[in-house]
């Protein structure tokens, strides 16, 4: 190695691991998640559509007598509805939402959170109390932001990873 000697790779070996206790101790609470956008599961496409555009939000929680019942997301708008000439004043929410979506409490760990988004492939997971209503909304970049905020210089001083640079180069 040339300017990234032993040393610094150890040094980085340990912020690395600093950033992954910070992950697995954190709870959720701790990021500050958005309070919850939200909307009623009889609640036209339009009007939600709407809503998430104003609001420059990718998702909305859909409640039903005031808890947590469904999520409703761009991605609902682009594989469900796009495309099929539905008029988007007739047709409501419920139909298109993924129903009872996994939640989490304030508690969780931040850890898991970024766990369910990656398995599931979730890209918001909504944060309940214990009667399953909306408390807070975490995403994949309010993890990104906590990681960047706790740890600036190690996310900004990352040296370069000249496979990944090589591979990105050849398509692969």
């Amino acid at each position: 190695m040339d300017s990234f000697d032993e040393d610094n790779l150890s040094e980085f070996e340990e912020r690395e691991a600093e950033i992954t206790r910070g992950l697995l101790t954190a709870a959720i609470r701790t990021l500050n998640p958005r309070p919850p956008v939200s909307v009623e599961e009889k609640t036209t496409v339009a009007d939600a559509v709407a809503l998430m555009n104003r609001e420059k939000i990718g998702g909305l929680l859909v409640l039903r007598d005031g808890r947590l019942c469904g999520i409703f997301t761009e991605r609902d708008v682009l594989t469900k509805i796009a495309g099929h000439g539905f008029d988007f004043t007739k047709i409501v929410v419920e139909t298109y939402m993924t129903p009872n979506p996994e939640a989490l409490s304030p508690d969780h760990k931040v850890a898991y959170a970024l766990n369910k988004m990656v398995i599931g492939g979730y890209r918001h997971v909504p944060i309940v109390d214990g009667e399953r209503r909306p408390v807070a909304v975490i995403s994949v970049r309010d993890v990104v932001e906590f990681i960047v905020d706790r740890f600036p210089a190690e996310v900004i001083n990352l040296p370069p990873d000249p496979d990944h640079e090589m591979r990105a180069r050849d398509g692969g």
